[in-house]
């Protein structure tokens, strides 16, 4: 009797998730990101030089935002990948399956914690060190969906069969900052995290707006 429940209940949630994945998307709207501001707080931003085509074919993203924003001597890098939907063609894939290609390496991983303001709830995203010959830079990424934010890739893909069963939506965006270490300073990596820390929470509430929640 247990079998035929359990084999019932995988009949009926392969059967409404097809029934979702069969409906066309209707995902909300949302403003663009060449909206997207250039002055965030003391941080000024410049347009970032364009991806190589191989790369913009390889990440198959919708819309994405690629630049550098400076305060005082902290420069950092944004990049902001948005897929509209992602049951057909191209997903997210973590960062760390894609820069080892451009020859970065992972040497540190864990988490860190921005310091936004967000009252009971506590922001967690991904820490990285990685580095290329001697240049070595730290990275902070997250996915976001939703109104959702989400360190982990395992619960990223999770969420995505969810809320395309439930609310018949998979779009979703990878969100990253990078702070290049500089190796004359003592605290060079500390500094790097930051300024990316600091960056990336004055910038965070400025993505509502652009990722539909």
């Amino acid at each position: 009797m247990t079998r035929v429940l359990l084999l019932s209940l995988c009949l009926f949630l392969t059967a409404g998730y097809l029934a979702h994945a069969s409906r066309q998307e209707e995902t909300p709207a949302r403003i663009s990101f060449a909206r997207f501001p250039m002055q965030i707080g003391q941080w000024a931003g410049r347009r970032a030089p364009d991806f190589d085509p191989a790369v913009m074919a390889a990440l198959g993203v919708d819309e994405h935002v690629n630049r550098f924003y400076a305060q005082r001597d902290d420069v950092v890098h944004l990049y902001v990948g948005y897929y509209s939907s992602q049951r057909e063609g191209s997903q997210i894939h973590s960062p760390m399956n894609c820069l080892p290609g451009a020859g970065w390496l992972p040497v540190k991983s864990g988490l860190a914690v921005l310091p936004v303001r967000t009252p009971g709830q506590a922001v967690v995203v991904n820490r990285y060190l990685i580095q290329k010959g001697l240049d070595k830079q730290v990275v902070l990424y997250w996915y976001q969906s939703h109104g959702r934010l989400v360190a982990s890739e395992y619960w990223s893909k999770v969420y995505l069969v969810l809320d395309s069963m439930r609310l018949n939506r998979t779009d979703a965006a990878l969100v990253r900052v990078m702070a290049t270490v500089d190796e004359s300073r003592p605290d060079g990596e500390a500094a790097a995290e930051q300024a990316a820390l600091d960056f990336a929470a004055t910038m965070y509430p400025f993505l509502s707006s652009h990722l539909p929640s």
